[in-house]
């Protein structure tokens, strides 16, 4: 079973010459939306009753059969969506209908098999790697969607700012998504406030900062980047933006705790000589492969002892936020400045 990166799709499309079925799956929701209204607009307008057709979960596949096999009309291709069918719970006959379809779609169609909010396990679906199988046969393709790197996310910001009128250098870009966390629909809508706001001016971080919302989760983010970096001041300061957003104190401690999870399953790992791969399907990091270079880049500040200390200050931090009357952000504001002291001086600030 192949399934090709969105590069790979890309340089495809953009040629102009389509295959006959594509399978969209993945991780992100928007890369997953905007492929399948781009595959759309290039082969029939969504509002052309008689070459277009979208299917949801409860259809019948004789229908989407029927229509596939009907000539355009005024048109030179039909193209039928077929979103988020559960063929993993279908009847043997359904899915054996799925499978025709995928095999024999007619030249003057285009079948768009769309997983928006159905979880695929492509790697242990044996129905799945049917399907794909089936698709490839008949020339067609299964695309895999999820969510961009932050570099890939930088240039997508940079370009869509010169495509409005705007100028954006990589380092606003980079702050943006540091703001407004990773979520591709979230920053395109950022995006488009900026230039609206700046409309062929530059954007920078103090626009960033004066039109942009910050998220509570890119403030956590923010929080645990600010530990790395032994700035105990801003690292204080996020924190009263989190307690005044009303971010519950265990959630501010289980994001700043991940990082140093990812971490340490990173040290263990190299030490055993397993690699990225093996780490990436172990902890299920697929699409997530981000986290673990960032773990990579973090991890260079550690060394075991360091590593062993933060795990005794989170576990302490824990303890006392579940205890009854804990104060929440007396607990986190000693986790911070204890986090930062370890970094420092490699050594438990209550024992120096």
């Amino acid at each position: 079973m192949a399934v090709i990166s969105e590069e790979v799709f890309k340089s495809r499309i953009k040629s102009g010459n389509l295959a006959p079925t594509y399978i969209l799956f993945g991780d992100d929701g928007y890369l997953k939306k905007m492929y399948a209204e781009k595959l759309t607009k290039m082969t029939a307008d969504k509002d052309d009753i008689f070459n277009f057709c979208r299917f949801g979960a409860d259809c019948d596949l004789q229908e989407v059969y029927d229509f596939l096999w009907q000539i355009p009309m005024m048109a030179d291709k039909k193209c039928a969506v077929l979103c988020d069918y559960d063929f993993e719970h279908c009847s043997k006959t359904d899915f054996d209908k799925l499978l025709s379809l995928a095999t024999d779609c007619p030249d003057t169609s285009l079948l768009i098999i769309w997983f928006d909010s159905l979880i695929i396990d492509a790697k242990k679906s044996a129905k799945f790697k049917k399907l794909v199988s089936s698709a490839e046969k008949g020339g067609g393709a299964a695309v895999e969607l999820n969510h961009r790197r932050a570099p890939e996310l930088v240039k997508m910001l940079t370009d869509g700012a010169a495509k409005r009128g705007c100028k954006m250098d990589p380092a606003a870009a980079r702050y943006l998504i540091e703001s407004a966390g990773e979520d591709i629909n979230t920053l395109v809508n950022e995006l488009d406030k900026l230039c609206n706001y700046v409309p062929k001016g530059e954007i920078t971080k103090a626009t960033v900062d004066y039109v942009c919302v910050k998220t509570p989760e890119a403030s956590v983010y923010n929080l645990s980047k600010q530990i790395f970096a032994r700035q105990s001041g801003e690292a204080l300061k996020t924190l009263d933006e989190l307690f005044f957003m009303r971010f519950e104190p265990m959630m501010i401690l289980y994001t700043v705790s991940s990082p140093y999870i990812d971490m340490y399953r990173l040290y263990t790992l190299k030490k055993s000589g397993a690699d990225k791969r093996e780490l990436v399907e172990l902890y299920g990091y697929k699409g997530k492969e981000f986290l673990i270079d960032r773990a990579a880049q973090n991890l260079r500040l550690f060394d075991f002892k360091k590593l062993s200390l933060s795990f005794e200050a989170l576990v302490d931090a824990d303890r006392r936020l579940k205890s009854y009357g804990a104060d929440g952000r007396i607990v986190l504001e000693q986790l911070i400045i204890r986090l930062i002291y370890i970094i420092a001086k490699g050594e438990a600030l209550d024992k120096a």
